[in-house]
């Protein structure tokens, strides 16, 4: 069996430039070892993957910095953008609604469950998580966003939900369980109508929440 790269062997491999797997390798085991010099500097590696790998080991560590998100939020390939986010959600900090205009829809998508993760967001991007469930391209966009409006429960954001109980199946069944967020006659107009939606798990979605028609 192979030993694991150490620190020096992801900095040198025989007087050459280690492999991208070596040194995300290293970079990974920095955040169970407890070496953060190592975890950082794959934060400046030429490979979005040990990139990735920093982050996460700062992470592990507790020692990530709104500076080294910031800059994650920033790069230029979308699946560092997406580690990014994936940890930004649970702080307060940095901003990260730019990033519902990314140009990657799998960003986007991201970014919209993220700021659903926020709740104590002081003002929090209703308006265009709004947008996004009402006239994003992308299906699984506009599922995250709808998602994010009842984690929210805002209720600027109920028409969008309501106005996705109109969309494709899974956005129907997201929509459902945006619901339980809010109260009113079209909230219950629109449990009403999905319990003979002719997509089963929009059905199933109403009863998780409601119960069998028969027992309301």
């Amino acid at each position: 069996m192979s030993k694991p790269p150490t620190s020096d062997e992801a900095r040198s491999d025989h007087g050459q430039d280690a492999s991208p797997r070596i040194r995300r390798q290293a970079a990974l085991r920095a955040g169970y070892l407890g070496d953060p010099a190592t975890a950082r500097a794959a934060l400046h590696d030429p490979e979005p993957l040990v990139r990735i790998a920093g982050l996460r080991s700062l992470q592990r560590r507790e020692l990530i910095h709104p500076d080294d998100l910031s800059a994650a939020l920033t790069d230029r390939d979308p699946r560092v953008r997406i580690a990014g986010l994936d940890i930004a959600a649970g702080r307060d900090d940095p901003p990260i609604i730019d990033l519902l205009d990314d140009p990657d829809p799998a960003v986007v998508e991201t970014a919209a469950w993220a700021c659903g993760e926020r709740t104590n967001e002081p003002d929090p991007p209703i308006h265009r998580l709004s947008r996004l469930a009402e006239r994003h391209d992308d299906p699984l966009v506009r599922e995250a966003a709808v998602a994010a409006l009842g984690a929210l429960g805002n209720a600027e954001g109920l028409a969008a939900i309501l106005a996705a109980t109109n969309d494709k199946p899974a956005i129907r069944r997201r929509a459902v369980l945006a619901l339980a967020s809010f109260e009113g006659p079209e909230v219950d107009l629109a449990w009403l109508r999905a319990r003979t939606d002719r997509d089963r798990q929009v059905r199933d979605a109403v009863e998780e929440l409601l119960g069998p028609a028969s027992a309301d």
